[in-house]
This record gives structure tokens, C-alpha cells and sequence, in this order.
């Protein structure tokens, strides 16, 4: 698998999904929410992590938004962390990472 990979598969709600989805994604997630979910996408900018309890949610832990000398974790890591923003023109949740375990296969 390569390092970096852009979210796919049927476990990724579609674009039409996460529309459909978004005044109730903001209302259960709002900012300073807990959550924990599984990445599902890395880029050198950050991951895209499923959201436990919000199958249609699209979540984004920018590297800025994680604790300072930290890796990225990687696809099917089990995260931690809080909501700090709504980005109305993509429909994303974006989240600040503070904990994260390897998944084990």
C-alpha cells in the first residue's frame, strides 16, 4: 500500500450522503465534541477519519491539529480527539487529534 492514500471503498459515505447528512452531523457533533473513529484516508496534509456514530460524516485532522512532533497515523488506526470546526463549503468536520493506537490485523 502506498504511504498515502485518498479515502475509498463502501465504508466512505458519498459526496450525495454527507449533503444529505450535514445540519444533522453539525448538530451531533458540535465544536469541542469528543470523538474516536478509524482513519480512512492519509495525505501529507492530514487524515480522514469515519466518525464512530456518524456514518455520513467526513472528518479532517490536519497535521496542525495534532500534538507537535507526532506522525500521521495511518490507514485503520483507531483515533481520539474533538471537533473544532464546521467547513459549511466541503461538508467536513475538522478535528484535533490527541490519541490514536495501530489497528491490529
Amino acid at each position: 500500500m502506498d504511504e498515502y492514500v485518498w479515502p475509498t471503498g463502501p465504508e466512505v459515505p458519498t459526496a450525495d450522503a454527507v449533503l444529505r447528512s450535514w445540519a444533522t452531523t453539525v448538530a451531533a457533533l458540535p465544536i469541542g465534541a469528543r470523538i474516536a473513529g478509524e482513519v480512512i484516508g492519509r495525505q501529507p496534509f492530514g487524515v480522514f477519519v469515519r466518525l464512530d456514530g456518524s456514518p455520513n460524516a467526513v472528518a479532517l485532522a490536519e497535521i496542525t491539529a495534532m500534538p507537535h512532533g507526532m506522525e500521521l497515523p495511518t490507514v485503520g488506526a483507531r483515533v481520539e480527539g474533538e471537533v473544532i470546526w464546521h467547513v459549511e463549503h466541503n461538508h467536513q468536520v475538522k478535528i484535533r487529534l490527541d490519541e490514536w493506537t495501530t489497528s491490529v490485523e
